[in-house]
Parts: C-alpha cells; structure tokens; sequence
C-alpha cells in the first residue's frame, strides 16, 4: 500500500499543477456570483434556483476535473515511455492502477471540497436555514459517485490510445446514465418483447449514477436519505468493477511489452 500510496501522491502533485480545476472553479464562481447578484422583486424562492443553478455547475466541473484527470494517466505514461521502467521496478500492476486512482479520486474529492465550501457560503448568504444532514451526504455520496466515474475512464484508458476519444466516450456513457438511467424500466414496459427484456437487462446491469445525485434534496432543505449507506456499498462495488478489468488488460499488456523487450534482447 506505501507503493500505491507513493504513486497516489505524485498523481496528485502533477494534477495540482494543471489549470483545470482553477478554470472551472472561476467559472462557477463567476455564473453563481452574477446570477446570485441579480434580484427579482425580491423573492426569497429565487435562492432556490441559484442554488439549483450552482449544483448543476459543481456537477458538471467534478465530472469533467473526474473524466479528465483519470483519462490521461495511462496514455501518457505510454508516450512518455515511463511505464516500463516504472513496471519494471518491484511495483506490481495493481499497485500502479490502485495508486493512480486514488491519486485522481483524492484530487476530485479536495476539488469538491472548494466547491462545496464556495456553495455553503452562497448559499448561507441568502437563506437562514441550512440543512447540514443533508449537506454533509450530498456531498459525501458526490464523492463516491466520482469513484465510478474515474474506475470507468481508468478502464478506458487501457483500451482506447487517445484521452480525447476515451473522455468523449465516458461524457456520453455517464450523461447518458444520469439522464436516462433512471427511466429504463418505464419505457421498458411500454415495448413489446424481445425489446423490453433487453431494456430490463440494461437497466439491472448499469451503475445507475442518479441514485447519488442528492441535488433536489440539498435545493429544496429537505431531510436527509436514509438509504445512503446502501448507495455508498454499490458505488464501491462498481467502482471495483470497472478497476479489476483495467488490471486484467494492463496485466496482459504489460507482459507482452515485456517478452517483446526480452526477445530483442535475445536477438541483441
């Protein structure tokens, strides 16, 4: 664990010194301090929206920091011809994908810290109660969300080369997750067969995101799930499962680079 942990600092060191998260966060900054600046007839509802409008933001800047962030670290140790050297040393496969993970997770989670803390304030400002409950699990089921979201583009950087196409894939598969997940059965039952089984299998096979998306909740300062615990246990679990094919591949590939450099060194 020190090796994944190691391994996980660096990751972390080298996305710190990337312009995403300061781009992004002044943006969100920027929309959420005009639109929060702007009274209309001074209704006390308008919070609400600033605050949806807010959320909607902090969503979309953690899932692009997320994606991006996972997406680039196995491609560019390929180009810049460091993972063999890396692998080379006494650190195994799985200590390399676990120490990148965490090293992109822990980034993420400190980014929605400062989101988060920017969003309590604004939202302090303009409402006298605050639900802190819920806050808090908000928050926290966020963070475990990006869990799956980064297991997915570490496992399509080991199958795509490009970060671009690998990122634009998994924008596609987790928007349309949360988006469309959550209606799957309902039109499911609306479809003749063999159409609506295939809707039902999709529908039990995905991870489905929207169950860790408290956003309503956090608006509307209602109380706090009871069932977070249960959504925390599946977001690991497909976390998990998106990160053991990852090690698979890598493994294989890995081993191949390895008989390829020690057949050259035959021939030599």
């Amino acid at each position: 664990m020190n090796v994944a942990f190691a391994i996980a600092s660096v990751v972390l060191k080298e996305l710190c010194r990337r312009k995403d998260f300061y781009v992004l966060f002044v943006l969100t900054a920027l929309i959420t301090v005009l639109l929060g600046s702007v009274s209309f007839f001074d209704d006390r509802s308008v919070a609400r929206y600033l605050k949806e409008i807010c959320l909607l933001l902090i969503w979309i800047s953690s899932i692009v920091i997320g994606i991006m962030s996972a997406a680039r670290q196995i491609p560019t140790e390929r180009e810049n011809r460091t993972i063999f050297p890396l692998l080379a040393k006494p650190v195994t496969r799985g200590q390399l994908i676990l120490g990148k993970f965490l090293g992109c997770w822990v980034a993420a989670g400190l980014a929605l810290l400062v989101f988060y803390g920017f969003f309590a304030i604004i939202a302090e400002t303009r409402e006298q109660e605050w639900p802190w409950l819920t806050f808090l699990q908000a928050a926290g089921l966020h963070w475990i969300f990006l869990a799956v979201t980064i297991g997915l583009a570490l496992f399509g950087s080991i199958i795509f080369a490009a970060p671009s196409s690998n990122a634009t894939i998994c924008f596609v598969v987790v928007g349309t997750i949360l988006i469309l997940g959550r209606h799957l059965n309902t039109v499911a039952l609306q479809q003749s067969e063999p159409l609506s089984t295939l809707l039902y299998i999709v529908y039990y096979l995905i991870p489905h995101l929207e169950f860790f998306d408290l956003r309503e909740l956090v608006v509307h300062n209602a109380a706090p799930r009871p069932w977070w615990c249960k959504n925390a246990r599946a977001a690991c679990r497909w976390s998990c499962s998106v990160r053991v094919p990852a090690l698979h591949r890598q493994g294989s590939g890995g081993s191949d680079s390895g008989g390829r450099r020690r057949s050259r060194s035959r021939c030599g």
